[in-house]
């Protein structure tokens, strides 16, 4: 593949490798670091001048060291004369801060200031996958491709659960429930729902079960966790509601505060989470948890880009 670069940024370099493996190529060499008041510094190795350059960053971790460290990159290679500069983002950072609600009427809308803030870094196109709100994709003037994991969660289902056949796809909330009756549909099964009430963020007051598991599988869906207050909660109502086993399965697996602590005590069979956020920490302190690898999927889409090719094919199909 000519005139391609990939550059990794350092908040996930293991799946940027995995990536330039899967199309055959060498990483970009670039120097990131920090000088002693904390700035970041990014050096790029190499001439872009003329190239169709990729940089991989997800929001994850030291997240705001992570995002400007991804802004001064897609700067550095866009004032090198890169012919285009594509954030590929498998993460994105801020995602639920992407409306005002109704009690809190003074809060900012910070997925559209993030959105700003590549286009004027100088973005030409991103690349994310599993939005928590697809409609962040209208907050950019630059075409967005947003990726799903349904195609390599359909996989991993038929793959590892035996009996998938007799199982029941649940939503965690009614936020979910578009992605969980696809899969449903997918795999010609039933779908529940659990609508809950929060009183503040990451706490949920109470729950209510709409639909049947008796007797069945259920297997929770959803694009991310972070505390794991709500799949843990919902986890305990499927058991209640004479659910046979519970898995967990979800894009992004950001595990802040008591996550662990709390997969570990939840009734869960498998937690299954994608590799947009590196996981190998988490998977030490926690047996339950298991790693679908999507960069076969993100290369795909660049390989796709690069030649000018359709993405649609990815949104029901996983790359061999």
């Amino acid at each position: 593949m000519p005139n391609i670069k990939i550059f990794s940024g350092s908040s996930h370099p293991d799946l940027t490798q995995k990536i330039a493996d899967r199309l055959g190529l060498e990483l970009g060499k670039v120097v990131t670091k920090k000088f002693s008041n904390q700035e970041t510094c990014v050096e790029i190795g190499e001439s872009v001048r003329g190239e169709d350059v990729y940089i991989v960053q997800s929001g994850c971790g030291e997240i705001n060291d992570n995002l400007m460290e991804l802004l001064i990159m897609i700067n550095a290679c866009k004032i090198a004369s890169a012919s285009r500069v594509t954030a590929v983002i498998p993460c994105f950072p801020y995602a639920r801060q992407d409306k005002k609600d109704k009690v809190g009427s003074r809060a900012p809308i910070s997925a559209k200031l993030v959105a700003n803030m590549l286009s004027v870094a100088g973005a030409d196109h991103i690349i994310t996958m599993d939005l928590h709100a697809s409609q962040i994709q209208g907050f950019f003037d630059i075409p967005v491709d947003n990726l799903y994991a349904e195609p390599a969660v359909l996989k991993w289902i038929k793959e590892n659960i035996n009996e998938w056949k007799n199982c029941t796809i649940v939503s965690p909330d009614a936020g979910g429930a578009k992605r969980v009756t696809s899969i449903a549909d997918r795999l010609n099964v039933d779908f529940a729902l659990i609508h809950k009430e929060r009183k503040k963020a990451n706490e949920v007051d109470r729950m209510v079960l709409v639909g049947d598991v008796k007797d069945r599988v259920a297997i929770l869906v959803d694009d991310m966790a972070d505390t794991c207050g709500t799949i843990c909660h919902a986890a305990d109502k499927l058991v209640s509601a004479g659910a046979t086993k519970v898995y967990a399965i979800l894009t992004h697996g950001i595990f802040s505060g008591p996550a662990i602590s709390r997969i570990n005590n939840a009734s869960f069979e498998a937690v299954v989470v994608t590799n947009t956020i590196p996981q190998e920490d988490k998977m030490k302190h926690c047996s339950k948890i298991q790693v679908i690898d999507i960069s076969m999927i993100l290369a795909e889409a660049i390989r796709r880009t690069h030649n000018g090719e359709s993405v649609s094919y990815l949104f029901s199909h996983v790359p061999l």
